[in-house]
């Protein structure tokens, strides 16, 4: 393993785990307000 490659892609996985968060904030947002609109 070479450090520099690791220092190298350090903003793409950054970048990949703001990703992931998002989409799951997205997809905790839109169940909020499916639970707010179907609720009984």
């Amino acid at each position: 393993m070479n450090a520099q490659n690791f220092v190298e892609y350090l903003p793409y996985m950054g970048k990949g785990m703001l990703a992931i968060f998002v989409v799951i904030g997205v997809i905790m947002v839109v169940t909020a307000l499916l639970n707010k609109v179907f609720k009984k």
